[in-house]
């Protein structure tokens, strides 16, 4: 890679010891990914929040390095592991609350804006068309690239961070102009937003940075987001490229068979115990959406819906939160489906959601069963 003779001076320690700690990442970051050089991002969005996936050691090097490290460019960060208005209602055990809360004190310290969500993109301003970020959070990353007309690499946790300390990214593949190898072609008719989830999962296995997708139509907010999280959590690819025209790539079609060949792996049982809504978080218009559709209907069993606090705060006002209250749901902000310890496989067998990300994780990290079906089919199936 490419450096300046300011950057040269910060990787050799002449800056101090957390600079050069972030060049080093980001270097090495550049070098693995065929970076030429570093640079600049107006951006950064954070992983490594939740105490689940960072640990002991991620928490003693955050409350290492907050004091002394400032971000240099606007940063936002991911869902953590509770909701801190009821953390006291889910029996979570006291170290794991208090490691959290100094994940998110070190984070804060170091001048983190802690919105606590995994879709930056509905809850802040957009930056102008070709704007150099710098996102971890999978869903966001690919959001970015293929709707929202930035550029970002698919960070780690320790890259983004690193680009949030310096204010700079490396010059990767991904925020340079791409041209996929494979079209997908939808085949698939009516599709709802689980199809969409699915038809994410399996480009994320097939593609390699980018993907082709014709067919597609008219998507809503729900679809593209559910589309983007399942591509997020089967593979590194990392942007959707849209165009019905032909090419000389490969083409693959994503049809029915394809379709139910995702739904049978991450699909384990016919029923759950509770229902999750939100992963990615749900959005102003979903709960906009989701309250029309209930029609003054309950929840038979318990249901978790997961939003930005700042939704949570715009839909009391409008009065969706009450309505959704009134119909059986549990509020979490903060804190997401995937991942999350308020989950547990001791206290529950298997979760019904409509969320392709929360299924793979649900059953991979949590260890639950995984009912899948769409947001309709779920408030047919589970509310009276």
């Amino acid at each position: 890679m490419e450096l300046t003779k300011d950057e040269e001076s910060a990787l050799k320690g002449e800056q101090g010891e957390i600079l050069q700690t972030a060049y080093r990442i980001l270097v090495a970051t550049g070098e693995a990914t065929d970076a030429d050089k570093l640079i600049p991002i107006e951006w950064a969005h954070l992983s490594g929040v939740n105490y689940n996936t960072i640990g002991d050691a991620g928490e003693e090097f955050l409350s290492h390095i907050s004091k002394y490290a400032r971000v240099k460019v606007k940063t936002t960060l991911n869902p953590m592991g509770f909701d801190i208005d009821n953390v006291k209602n889910y029996g979570l055990d006291e170290n794991f609350i208090s490691k959290q809360l100094s994940i998110k004190k070190s984070y804060e310290t170091m001048g983190v804006i802690p919105s606590f969500s995994c879709i930056p993109y509905e809850i802040f301003d957009i930056p102008q068309d070709g704007t150099q970020v710098a996102f971890a959070e999978s869903n966001a990353a690919i959001h970015a690239n293929s709707f929202d007309n930035l550029k970002t690499n698919k960070e780690s946790a320790f890259s983004a961070l690193a680009s949030a300390i310096v204010g700079k990214s490396p010059y990767s593949s991904l925020r340079k102009e791409d041209n996929p190898n494979i079209t997908i072609r939808m085949k698939v008719e009516n599709p709802n937003e689980l199809t969409y989830g699915m038809l994410g999962f399996f480009a994320g296995k097939i593609g390699d940075t980018s993907v082709n997708i014709s067919g597609l139509g008219e998507m809503d907010k729900r679809q593209t987001k559910a589309m983007c999280g399942g591509m997020g959590t089967s593979g590194t690819c990392a942007k959707f490229i849209f165009g019905d025209g032909e090419s000389d790539c490969e083409k693959i079609d994503f049809d029915e068979k394809e379709m139910q060949n995702v739904h049978d792996e991450l699909n384990t049982t016919e029923k759950g115990d509770i229902i999750t809504l939100g992963s990615p978080q749900l959005g102003l218009d979903e709960i906009s959406d989701l309250t029309a559709k209930l029609k003054g209907r309950s929840f038979q069993k318990r249901c978790m819906v997961f939003m930005p606090r700042i939704v949570k705060e715009q839909s009391t006002k409008i009065g969706y939160t009450a309505e959704l209250e009134r119909a059986g749901c549990e509020i979490l902000s903060d804190c997401c489906t995937c991942l999350s310890p308020l989950i547990s496989k001791d206290t529950v067998d298997a979760v019904t959601t409509n969320s392709i990300k929360g299924a793979f994780y649900l059953k991979n990290s949590n260890g639950v069963g995984v009912n899948l079906k769409s947001l309709l089919q779920i408030i047919e199936d589970e509310t009276r």
